[in-house]
């Protein structure tokens, strides 16, 4: 494992972007600061929805390096999930600008997986994270599942035997407001 993160810490630096396994599903990612390998990310998946992409830090205690004033509750649900949860969250801040929508929001999640947060903690930046579909397309359960042109258009892909076990399926996502608001998007 530690020969495919320093694979893809390097890739990263350089502006890449790569397919990598998570607590979910496959993903395609890149450097969260890096607003031209974003930009890359969007034109695999034909989609600019910015609203479609995740960022993934190492631990509870980076999520707040991302957003000016996180909601008191966020931290009780990141503390309490027992399934991956993604949380939505006002107030965007340290990442590439066009991974932010009109509305300053962030989706974050802190993924429960060996090689992601090894990664992560090597790496030292958020990561970007997608499902390795094209926008619109199913996303695939596994790695067998993911499309050749979504393979092809990677700088490098981690080796299968670091996928660990994934739930197989997307996180849930729960977006909070700044009033305190709290909406459940995906179960």
């Amino acid at each position: 494992m530690k020969e495919e993160i320093e694979r893809a810490v390097e890739v990263l630096r350089r502006g890449g972007i790569i397919l990598y396994p998570t607590d979910t599903v496959w993903g395609i990612g890149c450097d969260a600061t890096d607003e031209t390998a974003v930009e890359r990310v969007y034109q695999l998946k034909r989609s600019c929805n910015k609203k479609g992409m995740i960022v993934l830090t190492e631990s509870i205690d980076r999520v707040g390096c991302y957003f000016r004033n996180v909601p008191a509750v966020a931290w009780d649900l990141l503390e309490c999930a027992d399934k991956p949860l993604t949380l939505i969250l006002p107030g965007a801040c340290g990442v590439a600008k066009n991974l932010v929508p009109e509305e300053g929001t962030l989706a974050v999640r802190v993924p429960n997986h060996a090689f992601c947060r090894n990664l992560l903690h090597r790496f030292g930046r958020p990561l970007v994270s997608t499902s390795a579909n094209i926008s619109g397309e199913a996303t695939p359960k596994g790695f067998g599942d993911i499309a050749e042109e979504i393979r092809a258009g990677v700088d490098y892909t981690v080796d299968i035997r670091c996928e660990g076990a994934p739930t197989r399926k997307a996180s849930s996502i729960i977006m909070l407001g700044e009033d305190g608001e709290v909406k459940i998007i995906r179960e």
